[in-house]
């Protein structure tokens, strides 16, 4: 890929280009949604996404709510990056909204600038998104992704090893705080980087991880409000990031509460009331139930939109030697550099965009 890519600003332009190349026709289904009769509303929505190779080669906007939504003109990050490697690709889940594909590379630059080897990705969206057919049931509107707690190791990894080789748990085993023996001060930094992109919304972790956190980060802890726990997560950290512009359609999610986290409602996940046996543990998941019917009516268009020429042309590969890495910037006592603040604009943010135009 050439170094075609502009800041953050520049999304729109990635919109028209697209919708350029389609014809004012089918942009206007997707505008207004209109039911397309090759999905039928009875059909199983986890099928039909889960079964698509190729993302929607319409502009991209999300549709829905992180668990219950699809979205267009979605990107993929290479399975191989200079600072990033993508694992399990074969679930062929490296797909998401341009933002998100920019925010995931910006990261991984920012993370080696700080001393983190790189990045291992793992799961980010469906090419068109909604209900996957296992594993989660958000990460349907391109908004969200997950990173392992693993560090990048300094060689490539075999196809078969992206597949096979599992995350390192940082909690203690049948225990509910972190493992001394594996956990690093690196990691806190590396939270405290992704957390400072006022893009993203939430950061996911394991009860025992934000527990850490709060004993241990010192100085401004505003970052902290992002990290938030939930179940799972212990061997990796899930990145959320808003609606963005262009996506009427995106259903917000609740606000976090004000505050640094660290209080009672940190303190209940250290009670029996989380971690009680499912009452109902055979009860089939939410994603295996929901229809198309369930989804948003322009979910169908997402559907049945024609695909690009190639996955190639929609996959981001890097900034290649155009661009700099970041500069160096002093760092401050918690070892990220001072400009790294959850509540400033991001800075060098830079938006991929496709090599070429898809087929009308």
């Amino acid at each position: 890929m050439s170094a075609d890519f502009q800041q953050s600003g520049a999304i729109r332009s990635l919109f028209a280009t697209v919708a350029g190349a389609l014809g004012a026709t089918l942009l206007a289904l997707a505008v207004s949604a209109v039911d397309v009769p090759r999905a039928t509303a009875a059909e199983l929505a986890k099928d039909l996404f889960g079964n698509k190779p190729l993302p929607a080669a319409l502009p991209a906007q999300s549709y829905g709510f992180y668990s219950k939504g699809c979205f267009s003109g979605g990107l993929a990050i290479a399975n191989d990056g200079p600072t990033w490697q993508a694992m399990r690709p074969s679930r062929n889940r490296r797909w998401g909204h341009p933002t998100m594909i920019a925010l995931v590379e910006k990261l991984s630059r920012d993370a080696v600038a700080d001393g983190w080897p790189g990045l291992l990705l793992g799961d980010i969206s469906q090419p068109r998104g909604g209900p996957m057919l296992t594993g989660h049931a958000s990460h349907q509107i391109g908004l969200d992704a997950d990173i392992w707690f693993t560090p990048m190791p300094d060689r490539r990894l075999s196809a078969s090893e992206r597949e096979s080789i599992g995350a390192v748990s940082m909690i203690k085993k049948k225990g509910l705080t972190v493992d001394e023996k594996v956990w690093t001060p690196a990691r806190a930094r590396l939270l405290k980087r992704a957390a400072s992109y006022p893009e993203v919304e939430r950061i996911l972790v394991h009860p025992g991880i934000k527990k850490k956190l709060c004993d241990t980060v010192t100085g401004d802890r505003r970052w902290l409000q992002k990290i938030r726990p939930f179940w799972g997560h212990d061997s990796h950290f899930h990145i959320r990031i808003g609606c963005q512009p262009g996506s009427p359609d995106c259903k917000r999610q609740a606000a976090t509460n004000p505050g640094d986290g660290c209080d009672k409602s940190l303190a209940w996940w250290f009670t029996e009331e989380p971690w009680r046996p499912n009452k109902d543990p055979d009860a089939p998941k939410a994603r295996d139930l929901m229809t198309m019917a369930a989804l948003p009516k322009a979910c169908r268009v997402v559907l049945n939109a024609p695909s690009p020429v190639s996955e190639a042309a929609v996959t981001y590969s890097g900034p290649g030697s155009a661009v700099a890495a970041a500069p160096f910037v002093e760092p401050d006592a918690a070892g990220l550099p001072a400009t790294a603040s959850a509540f400033l604009p991001t800075q060098d943010m830079r938006v991929p965009l496709p090599q070429q135009r898809p087929e009308r």
